[in-house]
């Protein structure tokens, strides 16, 4: 995209963005007003959303290290990358195999802005940026970025963090069946998904909260999630609190999290 283009988009900064309020809680730059006034009122319904919004973070921090390191993984596909917030995917799979690829895809102009700091990475790999919506999966897999950047033969880590509850059923499940079929044996899929199960008036305060400043969101149960790894086998330890997906002590003790982290997360093996 030429440089006249970027400062084209219309940033919105009048009202509050999905990705500004993440950025805000993990303690990044880019967010505005607005964006700070609707945080700071899902923290006053729920102080512990900033907690999760680091677990949900540190969730995508520890699997992308783990398919790097153990398994190898070389290609990553991250759908709905979100505003950039370092360390970025590319950041962390590149530092355990310089050479990795990522692709990064989002459908929204806002995040599309502030993106240009996603390409850059170790110049002994590649990483790529797709304006598409999840909600077609068929334009992300037909898009010629991805054919250029990635190789399609071999083994993808297919990503959706904190993507899901931003999407009712038909799509996401459509949308995350469709991706897999996509991807060829031996690939990974690591997501993350909002829950009502831990402390449900809160969680739906929370969403009520959220749908006020103009965002939609599906809150689901284990079992719903599970829904997105039919055919393919989990990890362990399985779908649990993304927090306690094999904690490294980046975050505190789990059993002091347990009541307020309500998300979900987990990484599976297609064969």
């Amino acid at each position: 995209m030429t440089d006249h283009r970027w400062h084209d988009i219309d940033l919105m900064t009048d009202r509050a963005h999905s990705a500004r309020i993440y950025d805000y809680l993990l303690g990044g730059k880019t967010n505005y007003a607005a964006d700070r006034e609707a945080a700071e009122a899902l923290l006053a319904l729920t102080p512990t959303i900033r907690a999760t919004a680091q677990a949900n973070r540190a969730f995508m921090r520890r699997a992308t290290h783990h398919l790097a390191h153990d398994h190898g993984i070389r290609q990553f596909l991250d759908v709905g990358a979100g505003i950039p917030t370092a360390p970025n995917l590319h950041q962390v799979a590149q530092a355990v195999l310089p050479e990795s690829r990522v692709v990064y895809i989002d459908n929204d102009p806002i995040v599309m802005a502030h993106a240009r700091a996603l390409m850059i990475g170790d110049r002994r790999g590649r990483t790529a940026y797709i304006e598409a919506d999840v909600r077609d999966p068929g334009a992300i897999i037909e898009a010629p970025e991805l054919a250029e950047t990635l190789d399609v033969s071999e083994p993808i880590a297919l990503s959706l963090f904190a993507l899901l509850h931003f999407l009712e059923d038909d799509d996401a499940y459509n949308a995350v069946r469709e991706l897999v079929d996509f991807l060829p044996s031996g690939s990974f899929l690591s997501l993350t998904a909002a829950s009502d199960e831990f402390n449900t008036e809160i969680a739906h305060r929370s969403a009520t909260a959220v749908r006020d400043h103009g965002i939609n969101v599906r809150l689901r149960s284990m079992a719903e999630i599970e829904r997105f790894f039919a055919g393919l086998d989990l990890l362990e330890p399985g779908l649990v609190q993304v927090h306690r997906w094999r904690p490294d002590g980046d975050l505190p003790s789990a059993a002091s999290l347990d009541a307020g982290i309500d998300i979900y997360g987990g990484v599976a093996r297609k064969w």
